[in-house]
């Protein structure tokens, strides 16, 4: 029998390698930066930032993954993860910090509860 597949999102916006880009991203959906990035994101999905793409900025999302280096404050609802060749320097809120093997973090993170945990710690109450 067919598995089914995974609901993705759909790219709103993509910075392509060899791109710059100074300014404020405001989206909803999935965003991919692979290239240079100066500014603010802010948006209601996720934002993944790949290999090689370099990153200063202040971000507000669900989620970020990063590949490349990020430099600046982050906030974030869900999770952040920082992948084997990804370097962040900054300051970071998220309920779910992953770090693999490689990555590197220079910085500050604070910890919070997620919504659904809230919630659940309530209804426990």
């Amino acid at each position: 029998m067919w598995a089914k597949k995974k609901h993705v999102e759909d790219t709103k916006a993509f910075l392509g390698k060899g791109a710059e880009f100074i300014g404020k991203l405001i989206f909803k959906g999935n965003v991919r930066i692979d290239g240079d990035f100066q500014g603010e994101i802010y948006g209601q999905g996720s934002v993944d930032i790949g290999q090689g793409a370099s990153v200063q900025a202040n971000i507000a999302v669900n989620s970020v993954y990063i590949g490349g280096e990020v430099k600046g404050s982050i906030e974030v609802k869900e999770k952040i993860n920082i992948h084997s060749t990804g370097k962040f320097f900054g300051d970071v809120q998220t309920p779910v910090f992953i770090m693999e093997e490689g990555a590197l973090f220079d910085g500050t993170s604070h910890m919070s509860a997620s919504k659904e945990q809230k919630n659940i710690d309530i209804a426990m109450k």
